[in-house]
């Protein structure tokens, strides 16, 4: 299947994101890019938005809806290390798309929590972890979390592309963000349960063009 397809039948199950199809769009373009010319993917957000950014890296990272089998050529690279464990490898290791939830490193974020600035901790992994060529995933249902936004200028700064996932009227995310996604509902988990189509949907995509 091509990978618009995925986007169509997105908008077949959730017509109240028509609105946004143009957005989904080129948000999906900036992230082929990216992965084709070897980035990765940092996603950052507060709470449920949190939640959002693991669930992204867990379908990215590994097969979603293909098996994403390793090339013959680093099988055979595999076995030729370990005859044994890397038979098994081999048989078991999922193709990824390099991706980082910046929400999973406790000893980092409470060390600079405590020592420097709790809204800037986005903005120090982004700082650390980011290159130029790479995506900036910012999940805000206000499109104005400080902590976000921080980090955006930081991947800005840095030469990152950025992408903002958020519902209102977009706040400070829609302004800043090279694209930014904004769901039309305006309750937090309403929103929230438009992220999710949504994120899915660019998955799929970036699946079925790489693997």
């Amino acid at each position: 299947m091509e990978p618009m397809n995925y986007l169509e039948e997105l908008l077949t199950r959730y017509p109240v994101l028509t609105s946004v199809k143009d957005d989904i769009k080129e948000a999906y373009e900036i992230l082929e890019n990216c992965y084709k010319n070897g980035g990765k993917l940092l996603i950052a957000g507060n709470g449920g938005s949190c939640a959002d950014a693991e669930h992204i890296v867990g379908e990215l990272m590994k097969g979603f809806v293909k098996p994403r089998a390793v090339s013959a050529e680093f099988a055979e690279k595999l076995t030729g290390a370990d005859p044994v464990r890397g038979k098994e490898l081999a048989d078991k290791l999922q193709g990824g798309l390099p991706a980082i939830a910046l929400t999973g490193h406790p000893g980092l974020s409470t060390a600079y929590l405590n020592d420097v600035d709790g809204n800037l901790i986005y903005a120090q992994q982004t700082y650390g972890y980011g290159k130029e060529g790479d995506v900036l995933l910012g999940i805000s249902t206000s499109g104005n979390s400080k902590n976000i936004m921080y980090a955006m200028t930081a991947a800005r700064a840095i030469g990152m592309k950025t992408i903002g996932l958020t519902g209102r009227d977009g706040g400070e995310l829609k302004e800043t963000a090279d694209v930014s996604i904004v769901v039309p509902e305006k309750e937090t988990f309403k929103i929230q349960e438009l992220h999710l189509p949504v994120y899915h949907a660019l998955c799929l995509m970036l699946e079925e063009r790489f693997f």
